[in-house]
């Protein structure tokens, strides 16, 4: 009994080993359940396809989390991101599918703490000093309140996933700046563009302090700005105002996926 118990754990032993040097456990790994968790930048407004059954959450066939499934074929996908969500929303509603054996977790959450949908309705109808205190304030509950808040729900991942490899995605800058441009003023777009950067600079640092991937997408998305001719980002559509400043099929499909794909 003892022998065989002996050679049962040799065996094993030499697998385990094998798997090391072949690569075949990090295959086993690319394969596990993966969770994808956020906003509307993970759910994939404004690349259309939505998913009929996400209903108000815009979940798309054409995001991010769905595009990389879709090549790697996890053991299990669960999309969990939702249009609108801020970090008190991933708490209460996106977590239950977390489990010890989930090997990857994406998430872009932060954006609609800080105040994204009102601090583009002031820059688009108002002064340019109207935007920038509207900035200045948002910028404030970065260094103030927004750490606390994605520390809670970092942890919170970490707590129910703790095995899992988390890779937190960022925002690009939304604007092209020193071109001919029809809409807002290069005042208001530089404003825009540093709050983006600082948004990204505060989320990074948690992500860091938490042993996580920060995805930052801001150099895929160069030259794929507002205003340069060539973009990834839905302008003001007043036909559809939810799918205003957020990234096209092509922002999700060549922007942040081979972020995923290089973190991940």
């Amino acid at each position: 009994m003892r022998r065989s118990r002996l050679a049962a754990y040799v065996s094993t032993l030499l697998l385990a080993v094998a798997a090391v040097l072949t690569g075949t456990g990090t295959a086993h790994a690319a394969t596990a359940p993966y969770v994808a968790l956020g906003d509307s930048y993970s759910s994939g407004v404004g690349a259309g396809s939505y998913i009929s059954s996400s209903g108000d959450c815009k979940q798309s066939t054409k995001a991010y989390p769905y595009l990389w499934a879709a090549a790697h074929s996890p053991s299990s996908f669960s999309f969990k991101a939702c249009s609108g969500a801020r970090t008190g929303d991933v708490l209460a509603n996106q977590l239950g599918t977390l489990t010890t054996s989930t090997g990857l977790v994406s998430i872009s959450i932060g954006g609609n703490d800080a105040g994204f949908s009102d601090v583009m309705t002031t820059c688009v109808l108002q002064s340019d000093s109207a935007c920038l205190s509207r900035i200045n304030t948002a910028k404030a509950y970065a260094d103030s309140t927004l750490p606390g808040q994605l520390d809670n729900v970092y942890s919170a991942i970490s707590g129910k996933a703790p095995n899992a490899h988390v890779v937190v995605l960022g925002y690009p800058r939304f604007y092209k700046l020193g071109t001919t441009c029809v809409g807002l003023s290069e005042t208001k777009r530089k404003a825009i563009n540093d709050a983006a950067d600082y948004l990204d600079t505060a989320t990074a640092k948690v992500a860091a302090d938490h042993g996580f991937t920060f995805g930052d997408v801001r150099s895929t998305f160069t030259g794929h700005e507002l205003c340069s001719g060539s973009a990834w980002l839905h302008s003001l559509n007043l036909l559809n105002i939810g799918e205003s400043y957020h990234p096209t099929a092509s922002g999700q499909s060549g922007g942040y996926l081979p972020v995923l794909t290089s973190a991940a």
